[in-house]
């Protein structure tokens, strides 16, 4: 039996435009777009209906996992609360980043990402989830044991997306000292002879396993078809090493030189929602607004705060001249959906799944009133 909706009275964020009229939605897929309102269907009161929003970053699951050093929850416990946090901050496509590679003292024993990634696909099963999940795997190719953690994961359909990442210090992210020594000397209170240990370990292990970590994961992700992601490029000399990976998707470039590079290579710029809410990046690197203003950024992720990726295309919107609401709208819905090659979705289109999110905003914080995935009401 056919199943139909029709929401009227909206205001629909096309690709290029805004329309004000009406959205049906036929067996789980948009059907039709109409300017003018319907003569019947549900009222919206004139609020915005948006494409639901594409995530490609989140290290949230990863925190309700384990809320505490030490801690570990029970896993669809976990996966359930960062699900309903995600679809009703109008997520409804979520690639959870599952972090690979440990140190001594620092990340997750080999086993306990594929443990998460097994509940999460028995989530899906047992039709617990709002959002439609989909695995990110963060990929620290500094650490020595990240290719066992990254075998548990050789026949995992779930993996659309990995990302190459070197923590080390100085360079990418941490390419002053400063900023290292908070999060890691100052946050766990450590003496200034156990910080320098610290270091050079670090860097030790980043000089001994990085290139060729990165080239074998790089390799493995090209044969299986998973998008690459570079992570914290910094430099030109970065740029061309994702452009030589194939990497469609240059995560937090941390200079703007880096930024200008990839998006001129064709990769997609991602960078933190949080960074544009806060007016800048909280680990002292360039400002996403800033990348806004010079046409070089063309994705957002919420990062470690769901709800930022619907509040910044709107904070993006009121700052940058050049910027409109529906500009703002498609870095967090068509083009991280088209990066990762998920064609079906991320925009108002007849045909595409029917991910919808209605919103209501006068001024300030936008409040989600309403989501919907594949016509089917989850938040």
């Amino acid at each position: 039996m056919t199943t139909e909706t029709i929401l009227t009275n909206a205001r629909l964020v096309l690709e290029d435009r805004i329309v004000s009229g009406s959205l049906v939605v036929r067996d789980g897929v948009i059907a039709e777009i109409a300017e003018g309102n319907s003569a019947s269907g549900v009222d919206m009161e004139g609020d915005y209906i948006l494409p639901g929003l594409v995530e490609l970053h989140t290290d949230h699951l990863e925190a309700h996992y384990s809320p505490r050093p030490g801690v570990r929850w029970n896993a669809i416990s976990a996966i359930q609360s960062h699900d309903a946090q995600i679809a009703s901050s109008g997520i409804t496509t979520v690639f959870d980043c599952l972090r690979l590679g440990s140190d001594a003292d620092d990340g997750f024993e080999v086993g306990e990402m594929r443990a998460i990634a097994d509940a999460l696909a028995s989530a899906r099963a047992e039709n617990r989830l709002r959002a439609d999940h989909l695995i990110h795997l963060r990929c620290e190719v500094s650490a020595a044991d990240v290719l066992d953690h990254f075998a548990d994961f050789q026949t995992d359909t779930q993996v659309r997306l990995a990302s190459l990442m070197d923590h080390a210090p100085g360079q990418r992210q941490f390419q002053t000292m400063e900023q290292y020594t908070l999060y890691y000397k100052t946050k766990r209170g450590l003496s200034d002879e156990a910080f320098a240990h610290f270091v050079a370990r670090r860097q030790e292990c980043s000089a001994q396993y990085s290139d060729a970590h990165r080239k074998a994961i790089a390799s493995a992700c090209t044969q299986r078809g998973i998008t690459i992601a570079s992570h914290d490029d910094a430099t030109l000399g970065h740029v061309e090493e994702a452009v030589g990976f194939g990497v469609k998707l240059a995560e937090f470039p941390t200079s703007i030189e880096a930024a200008q590079a990839s998006h001129k290579a064709g990769m997609s710029v991602l960078m933190g929602a949080p960074n544009v809410v806060r007016g800048g990046s909280h680990s002292g690197n360039i400002a996403a607004t800033d990348l806004a203003r010079a046409g070089v950024l063309d994705v957002l992720s919420s990062d470690y705060i769901p709800f930022s990726l619907i509040h910044a295309p709107f904070v993006l919107a009121d700052e940058v001249d050049d910027l409109d609401l529906p500009a703002a709208i498609r870095l967090v819905t068509a083009t991280p959906a088209k990066t990762v090659g998920l064609d079906d979705r991320g925009s108002l289109t007849p045909g595409k799944r029917a991910d919808l999110v209605r919103v209501r905003r006068e001024s300030g914080v936008p409040v989600v009133r309403s989501v919907w995935r594949q016509g089917e009401r989850v938040a």
